[in-house]
């Protein structure tokens, strides 16, 4: 996927006045790209819109206009972006009660190294993208992983063929989710050299 280029990242001005209408359309984008995972974990298969508008927001929310920092952002927002046959996804530990929150997140240590995608039965490791996610004692409450998938599984995606689930083992949180046709849809056009 084309990385995102400073010449698309509109002055904080212009980007008002799309805001409304450029937010709506991503969030629908969106809304077809997100999953559930059990019942304490969500996510979202990443894509060149919605590393768009992350990027757009963090300038606008933080006021950031120095050049240096806009290219820092678009940097790190980039590396959210698949490459060739390999799907990015940011997932989120959702438990609104601070202190059951972060219970959960110290028994679930090491979760950064539990996720997979599940093509026709095959798994492929969903790695940890920021090293800053492993922590020795706790896991984050959001996780931005790659799956590299075979040539063979990407194949069976942008056919719209495949039966892919996401899945996540570890000893304190065990789920798996069959994605559904409109998400295909979306990762099979992912896919699409």
């Amino acid at each position: 996927m084309k990385p995102v280029e400073r010449n698309e990242i509109l002055p904080l001005g212009d980007y008002e006045g799309i805001r409304p209408h450029f937010r709506t359309r991503v969030i629908e984008e969106k809304n077809a790209r997100r999953f559930a995972l059990g019942p304490h974990m969500s996510g979202l298969f990443e894509n060149r819109d919605s590393v768009m508008l992350q990027i757009q927001e963090m300038l606008r929310t933080e006021r950031i206009t120095r050049e240096d920092a806009v290219l820092h952002e678009i940097a790190t927002y980039n590396d959210l972006l698949p490459g060739p046959s390999e799907l990015s996804m940011t997932c989120f530990v959702e438990i609104a009660d601070k202190t059951l929150r972060e219970e959960t997140l110290t028994r679930l240590a090491g979760l950064e190294k539990c996720f997979a995608v599940e093509v026709d039965g095959e798994l492929f490791p969903a790695a940890s993208s920021r090293e800053e996610d492993a922590l020795p004692d706790r896991t984050t409450a959001v996780h931005y992983l790659k799956a590299k998938l075979s040539p063979e599984a990407t194949a069976k995606v942008v056919a719209r063929t495949a039966k892919v689930a996401l899945v996540v083992r570890h000893p304190g949180y065990d789920a798996r989710t069959e994605l559904g046709k409109t998400t295909l849809a979306k990762l099979a056009d992912d896919l699409t050299p």
